[in-house]
């Protein structure tokens, strides 16, 4: 089929070379526009326009598709379908009408739990214990299509968002195999979306990537793995006589009874209810270590509370 490919985090990846390697005709890719990165704040492509460019395959980079002049380009692709993952800007209805067999979406969650931006960072900060991925019709609704696929999978307890993200991005990239292979035999069937269960995965906000260590040990655990590795749940410690940002990347659940954000041992911090063990951080400006070389680092005492 002529597919047109709509992507820009490494997360698309997978599903790109997925297309090609089907033998499936990919005459355009869409990715947002490079952007200025790193301490010369040169322009730095997205990982699909770098994978794009490395097959050899046509990228376009329109800063909106709103514009008449856009959506005639996107049409006189003559595409059979689209395929959208993590593309990052809005598809007006023209986008969405003009390949002849419509837009597909894959999507991180178990429709209609958390519709839009973050769906697996979520997933994981609400102690979510499944989730999967989704091949959607697109409509004009937030992830409100109905869908085609699905593959399930669970979240282990102590599993952070990066580990979720890899995983799903190749489970992902072969759903979306299946469901183009169906779709040309005329054989993918879409189901509407249940109307009940519906919640929203706003995007998030640096508002919130502190932790609070008034909340359980359980909340808290899932807010650190839920923002690992990226934004980062953080907290504040003395070092030096001035206060250092430490991000919090891997944790578990512990036992302990103190004030909360009391040190109890190591890097065991009592919460509102029990006690976090941090396992990884990363304090600003350095790279991510383990508990016990931060600690040779800096030293920590039994009842500093935090």
């Amino acid at each position: 089929m002529r597919v047109i490919f709509m992507g820009t985090p490494d997360f698309a990846v997978p599903t790109l070379t997925e297309i090609v390697a089907a033998g499936h005709e990919i005459v355009a890719v869409y990715t947002r526009a490079p952007k200025p990165a790193g301490r010369g704040k040169s322009e730095r492509r997205s990982p699909v326009h770098e994978q794009a460019e490395s097959l050899g395959l046509p990228v376009f980079t329109p800063k909106s598709l709103k514009g008449i002049a856009e959506q005639d380009v996107f049409a006189s692709h003559a595409a059979d379908v689209a395929v959208v993952v993590a593309y990052g800007l809005l598809l007006p209805k023209p986008i969405l009408d003009a390949p002849r067999m419509g837009c597909l979406n894959l999507h991180g969650s178990l429709l209609p739990r958390w519709r839009g931006a973050a769906p697996i960072q979520r997933a994981v900060m609400a102690g979510d214990e499944r989730t999967g991925v989704m091949v959607m019709h697109m409509d004009e609704g937030l992830d409100t299509g109905p869908v085609g696929l699905v593959d399930e999978m669970p979240i282990g307890p102590d599993m952070t968002t990066g580990e979720l993200h890899d995983a799903m991005m190749r489970v992902g990239a072969d759903l979306m195999g299946r469901a183009l292979a169906a779709l040309e035999r005329q054989s993918l069937e879409f189901t509407p979306q249940q109307q009940e269960g519906v919640t929203y995965a706003s995007k998030i906000e640096k508002s919130e990537t502190r932790i609070d260590f008034s909340r359980p040990a359980e909340e808290v655990h899932n807010h650190i793995r839920g923002l690992s590795p990226f934004p980062g749940a953080w907290f504040e410690l003395g070092i030096g006589g001035k206060p250092v940002r430490v991000k919090a990347l891997r944790s578990q659940i512990a036992t302990g009874d103190a004030a909360p954000g009391t040190i109890l041992d190591g890097l065991t911090i009592a919460c509102g209810t029990g006690a976090v063990r941090l396992v990884q951080v990363q304090r600003e400006g350095r790279g991510p270590m383990d508990a016990e070389t931060f600690l040779r680092g800096v030293g920590t005492k039994p009842d500093r509370v935090l």
